[in-house]
């Protein structure tokens, strides 16, 4: 561990496998796993093992880094434990408004914010990269949504009496509103390809419009090949001014720097410079496998030495 002003970086390194490929995956960070009973952090981690096991038998298949990514947002996404899709946070007029981003190594990224009617936000942004010629979309219509053949549902869909208790009490002040839920996932394929997937909520009580580092590409999502895949969560804003996923990317880039050495000079300067906290999980052209946080506890899932470890 290493010391960034009073907020202490959490370092999990892994090293290359030699399985040709590499899966992480995370479910956001903040304190909330500090209050979790036995129960229910073994439902968070069943949830999490699930998604990473979504993404890597696609991996395991060979198949490509950006479908792995991908199956095991989609994962995270239909699980109402995780701030994205089902169960997302609701905003200050208890609505969800969805964002998600995904990016491939080769420099292309799609991404939609203020969703409101695509069941699974990270296929609409997959569908932005691959079937626009654009790379970031505010509120994708029910129509066009059709149109790609995505699943759409009615906004009532999102919303969970878990997350209107959770609203409720945050606007009573009976509860700090979280600022940490966030699902992602970076990948390595076979083939040497990277990708990186991030879906989010937002924060609890957030005004409507609001729009965080999710679908910000080069903030809460980032990957290119040869160098690195990197997806966010934390306090949205901060991660924007930081440009903290392209940050990582450009000290491995241009200053050859370590993996490890490079999430934490990045969070040491851009996240600790404004008193902000989250955490960042990213995968190495070479296979390597990061996992740092400076809030009290992430949700996330990785392999080492064949077992699949989580934490929640």
């Amino acid at each position: 561990m290493s010391e960034a002003g009073d907020l202490t970086i959490k370092m999990i390194s892994v090293d290359p496998s030699s399985r040709g490929y590499a899966l992480v995956i995370h479910g956001g960070a903040g304190g909330q796993v500090e209050q979790l009973s036995e129960t229910q952090r073994g439902r968070y981690a069943a949830g999490l093992a699930d998604a990473f096991q979504a993404g890597e038998s696609i991996l395991a298949a060979g198949g490509s880094a950006l479908d792995a990514v991908c199956a095991s947002v989609v994962s995270l996404e239909d699980n109402p434990l995780f701030n994205a899709g089902l169960g997302a946070a609701l905003t200050a007029t208890g609505e969800a408004e969805l964002d998600a981003a995904v990016m491939t190594g080769d420099g292309h990224a799609g991404a939609i914010a203020v969703s409101r009617h695509v069941k699974n936000p990270i296929r609409a942004a997959r569908k932005v990269l691959e079937d626009t010629d654009h790379v970031l979309l505010v509120a994708p219509s029910r129509p066009l949504a059709d149109s790609w053949g995505l699943d759409t549902v009615d906004p009532s869909y999102f919303v969970t009496e878990v997350r209107q208790a959770q609203l409720a009490d945050v606007r009573s002040e009976l509860l700090a509103a979280s600022r940490h839920g966030t699902v992602g996932a970076a990948a390595l394929d076979s083939r040497g390809q990277v990708a990186a997937a991030t879906s989010t909520g937002g924060m609890v009580n957030q005004s409507d419009g609001r729009v965080g580092d999710t679908p910000v590409i080069g903030a809460g999502t980032y990957a290119r090949n040869g160098v690195v895949a990197v997806s966010c969560t934390g306090e949205g804003e901060s991660f924007i001014e930081g440009v903290v996923a392209h940050d990582i990317s450009a000290r491995v880039r241009y200053l050859k720097a370590p993996l490890a050495d490079a999430v934490g000079d990045t969070i040491t300067t851009e996240l600790r410079s404004r008193g902000a906290n989250g955490g960042i999980i990213a995968v190495g052209a070479d296979g390597r496998v990061v996992v740092a946080y400076n809030s009290d506890a992430m949700f996330a899932a990785y392999r080492e030495n064949g077992e699949v470890i989580t934490l929640a």
